[in-house]
């Protein structure tokens, strides 16, 4: 039985690794894709895209991940091919609603994709605009309160040094654009901003030399809906799954996760 009980907590950590990386490489595609369509797909004129381009290589993504990202942001893959940003919505186990942000090269493959994963699950794809209408679109950038410093020594990497929280919620709650700012563990702030102004304001924080961790489009519930955690580990089992399904650019639910 120990044995057994090994290999359980084995696997266990492994597919708890794997899924953590599976997650870092999701996050790495959608800033590349971001970053090209801010400025665009030559990493020798991008500064923003070669940083994540370099990131993305140290954390092991496959080159042809990294392709798949910047051709996303273009528009365009291999032999012309067109991708087209498109938004699906589904019920998802216990009931809940999802709103899914798709890029894709095929619309017909996804949609028989997506039906069959909500249906592995218990839930359905709905018509459009049938449950999006609860979902409020908004920028969200996240920042760590604190800058990047080189190291004292010769040949030290840069390190972290921390900054007081209310300093630097002071410093930037003045910038045009910024409506409204959330904490979140003690050096983490979310600023939010109009869909229009997100790059923007990005850009304004940035010359205060802060970290930003993140920035990107989200879709924020108007109302919650309510489950156990027992409806709530199926809701999260199946984020996971949509999560390996590379076409899906960002998963948005109506209860607090």
């Amino acid at each position: 039985m120990s044995g057994h009980s090994k290999w359980s907590k084995i696997r266990h950590a492994k597919g708890a690794a794997d899924a953590k990386k599976g997650k870092i490489f999701s996050k790495l595609s959608e800033q590349i894709t971001i970053a090209v369509k801010e400025g665009s797909g030559d990493v020798s004129n991008n500064p923003s895209l070669r940083l994540l381009v370099d990131r993305a290589k140290s954390e092991g993504l496959p080159s042809s991940n990294i392709e798949r990202a910047i051709n996303r942001g273009l528009g365009v893959g291999k032999d012309g091919v067109v991708f087209e940003e498109c938004v699906y919505e589904g019920i998802g186990p216990a009931g809940v609603s999802f709103v899914l942000d798709v890029t894709t090269d095929n619309k017909n493959r996804v949609v028989s994709d997506l039906r069959r994963l909500f249906s592995d699950f218990g839930g359905n794809l709905a018509e459009g605009g049938s449950l999006s209408w609860n979902f409020e679109q908004k920028g969200r950038i996240e920042v760590r309160c604190g800058k990047m410093e080189a190291g004292e020594k010769y040949g030290e990497g840069e390190k972290f040094v921390p900054i007081d929280r209310e300093e630097v919620m002071i410093s930037i709650m003045d910038i045009e654009g910024v409506i409204d700012i959330q904490e979140s563990g003690e050096e983490i702030l979310f600023l939010y901003t109009l869909p229009k102004d997100l790059y923007s304001v990005k850009k304004n924080i940035e010359p205060l030399g802060y970290v930003i961790e993140s920035y990107k489009l989200i879709r924020e519930p108007k109302v919650h809906k309510e489950i156990d955690d027992l409806e709530k580990e199926k809701v999260l089992s199946f984020i996971e799954k949509l999560e390996e399904y590379s076409d899906i650019q960002g998963i948005w639910v109506d209860i607090k996760l």
